[in-house]
């Protein structure tokens, strides 16, 4: 199973639409999606607009795979439980954030080895098809990192996430080293 989420602050059709295209021509891969207060109509997926907590980590830890915006929580979520994840990052100029922010935090990601970046829906269904032909890493495959591996990096980031603006401003430089 695929499992979408993308992220409660604003709507992301954009994604949605090309993971509802994808399913179609995919029907045997069942595909749910967390889709947020979306006005897109789709007819391949399954969607709920809110999922509990304790339902929305039921599905995270049954799917094979999970696509997403570029969220640190999914991604977190990703590395922990050690699933391959596709990131369609959110963009301003379509309206889907304030700003560019989640293309800096995808680039950044794109170094882990279950991450993969996309930036439209051509390139959606492109690693989609890659992943579900078993060319791409799966879950618990070799080559993805496991949670013991990844802890130290998820560690800064939690740390980061976390921390208040002064505390940002320290120079991150050496918390990567730390997490080496």
């Amino acid at each position: 199973m695929i499992f979408a989420t993308v992220g409660t602050q604003l709507p992301f059709d954009r994604l949605l639409t090309g993971l509802d295209r994808w399913a179609k021509h995919n029907s045997h891969v069942p595909v749910f999606a967390q889709c947020g207060e979306s006005a897109a109509k789709v007819t391949s997926i399954e969607t709920a607009s809110m999922l509990g907590m304790s339902e929305f980590h039921r599905r995270f830890q049954a799917a094979s795979l999970i696509v997403a915006h570029a969220g640190m929580g999914t991604i977190l979520t990703a590395a922990e439980l050690g699933k391959p994840v596709i990131l369609m990052p959110r963009r301003a100029r379509f309206g889907e954030h304030r700003n560019n922010h989640q293309q800096d935090t995808a680039r950044e990601m794109s170094r882990l080895s279950n991450v993969t970046v996309v930036q439209d829906q051509d390139g959606l269904h492109n690693a989609l098809d890659l992943a579900m032909s078993g060319q791409t890493g799966g879950a618990h495959c070799a080559g993805v990192p496991q949670a013991a591996e990844l802890a130290p990096l998820i560690e800064v980031i939690r740390e980061f996430v976390w921390a208040d603006a002064s505390e940002k401003a320290v120079d991150t430089s050496q918390r990567r080293r730390s997490a080496a």
